[in-house]
């Protein structure tokens, strides 16, 4: 999973779970709330009373020779006030306090959150009462809670959205380095320098450590390319002339029969060091673009005369060739010789690793997401799994699998890869032990959308 994707996740989660703790603490919060809000209201409503007690006196509300109590009632009775004249002395302390209790209005019964004031005047002690239904508080409380809830998921998810803008925004220098700077980067030579604009000093840092590191990179490359192709010039006179003193050696007639036999062993020692050499000498000009693609190049031609010069290995194994190329690909920009020795050594490790009366199939279609595939499978007795990762290591010696198999692969494959990295392709092996293995050839869209027959 990207970093990006976990970031947003991780953010998911956590406004998820704030959601849920809110879930569980606004609804005692918002009660505590919404009772200090009534209770606050019952106090406003007290000093008004109070007020216009003090304005108009007690005659405006009690009279005071029948003892009656005033009392008011809104018209939905959610509210009363209520000022009754009380026996007895008049307490030299105003009490006052705060209570949930049933009252009978008319015919029915309500539960009212009552403020209850005990004072003095005149002489004689009076009990204000100022009551709320409770079916209002808890109105109001139902309605703060559904406010609270909703202020909280829309909030979450506002967060949510910034945060994986943001975090979108703040990783963007990552992916540039991942996407110009790792995955694109196919050869040494063709890693870009230039530096990623990012304000973020980690990022900057990494910057920084790949572009040094791929300095270091590209000099030992740079080095072991001139390294290789050097010693391959060296290499090539002495190893001719050798050949040419084995060979005036041979026409000596009094040279016997046994040093006879021990030149000639000599001589296809030489020969395989002379092929070894040239090998790497081609691996180097290739490498160092040596070569041109300028040619356009039908891989069905080029297939033709590979097929048409290994006819005779293929018969002399009884091997059963089935091709099939639907449509053909046709590169515009491409170099012949290279290709011909790519599909030859291919085919040829499909003759050679390959049971005795097997077959050898090559297909080539286009890829339903864009592109060229050519594939070379064979019937042989497969690659172990551990020897894959290795299968393009030059000099890499291992047995291809069962005892019967023949050993090493010598160079041919990585000068297949080298080909193929040449014309911007890639080349990808998949095997399974006793059944075959097959060699994957795949071209890029832009050079699959050249291919005839379309």
């Amino acid at each position: 999973m990207r970093l990006e994707a976990k970031l947003a996740l991780f953010n998911a989660l956590s406004k998820l779970l704030l959601v849920l703790l809110g879930a569980l603490v606004i609804p005692p919060i918002v009660s505590r709330v919404a009772v200090s809000h009534t209770d606050q209201r019952l106090h406003e409503k007290k000093r008004e009373v109070l007020a216009l007690i003090a304005r108009d006196g007690l005659t405006a509300f009690v009279r005071q020779e029948q003892n009656e109590a005033y009392a008011d009632y809104n018209i939905l009775k959610q509210e009363y006030i209520s000022l009754t004249p009380e026996a007895g002395r008049a307490a030299p302390v105003a009490v006052e306090r705060i209570f949930d209790e049933q009252r009978q209005v008319d015919n029915d019964v309500e539960d009212f959150r009552i403020l209850s004031y005990r004072f003095a005047a005149q002489g004689r002690p009076y009990r204000l009462e100022i009551g709320s239904s409770l079916a209002t508080v808890e109105l109001l409380e139902a309605t703060l809670r559904q406010l609270a809830l909703w202020v909280l998921v829309v909030g979450a998810l506002l967060t949510i959205v910034t945060d994986a803008a943001f975090a979108r925004f703040l990783l963007r220098p990552l992916g540039d380095l991942i996407t110009r700077k790792l995955r694109d980067v196919r050869h040494p030579s063709a890693f870009p320098f230039a530096p990623i604009s990012t304000s973020t000093t980690d990022f900057r840092r990494l910057d920084d450590s790949l572009n040094e590191m791929m300095h270091q990179v590209q000099s030992a490359f740079e080095k072991e390319r001139e390294f290789m192709s050097n010693v391959s010039h060296e290499l090539l006179t002495p190893v001719s002339i050798l050949q040419t003193r084995f060979e005036n050696m041979l026409q000596d007639a009094d040279l016997s029969h046994a040093h006879s036999l021990k030149i000639v062993e000599s001589q296809k020692t030489l020969y395989r060091l002379r092929n070894t050499v040239r090998t790497l000498l081609l691996i180097a000009n290739i490498e160092n673009e040596q070569y041109l693609r300028e040619e356009s190049v039908s891989l069905a031609t080029v297939l033709a005369e590979v097929l048409n010069e290994l006819d005779d290995r293929l018969a002399q194994r009884e091997l059963h060739l089935h091709t099939q190329l639907s449509p053909d690909l046709v590169l515009l920009r491409a170099n012949h010789t290279l290709l011909f020795t790519l599909l030859f050594n291919l085919l040829s490790n499909a003759i050679k690793y390959n049971r005795w009366g097997g077959s050898i199939t090559v297909t080539g279609a286009r890829l339903p997401a864009g592109g060229y595939r050519l594939a070379v499978a064979d019937t042989g007795p497969g690659i172990a799994p551990e020897n894959l990762p290795h299968l393009f290591d030059r000099f890499r010696r291992f047995n291809a699998g069962g005892a019967a198999s023949p050993e090493g692969f010598g160079l041919g494959l990585p000068i297949a890869l080298t080909i193929a990295t040449f014309h911007e392709a890639t080349l990808t092996a998949s095997s399974e032990l006793g059944k075959g293995t097959t060699f994957a050839l795949e071209f890029a869209g832009e050079a699959a959308t050249k291919a005839s027959g379309a």
